[in-house]
């Protein structure tokens, strides 16, 4: 079960809309495995980045038709987590880098 918490989040997302609300609303938008349960992945962001969960709220974002050339495919379908962090807590992800 530890090594399923490590491995859980993926990356962060980054979009124009992850940015308004993470500086709004204590909210960061995380990509996590498709097989991840809200429960898992609250327990996960608390152990990674020692904060207090508040919430999480999921949605699966559906795969993409793409063509290169003549040939048609499709991008993976994946799973996105909005975790809103408790009041008066801040997650910084890019100091937690260095």
């Amino acid at each position: 079960m530890e090594e399923r918490l490590l491995n859980i989040i993926l990356s962060r997302h980054i979009s124009e809309k992850s940015t308004i609300s993470a500086e709004k609303k204590n909210t960061i938008v995380l990509k996590v495995l498709y097989s991840a349960k809200k429960y898992e992945i609250k327990k996960s962001v608390e152990k990674l980045f020692s904060v207090q969960v508040d919430s999480v709220n999921t949605l699966i974002v559906k795969r993409k038709k793409k063509g290169h050339g003549q040939k048609i495919g499709f991008r993976k379908k994946w799973k996105k987590a909005f975790v809103t962090i408790k009041k008066g807590q801040k997650l910084d992800l890019i100091d937690s880098r260095k």
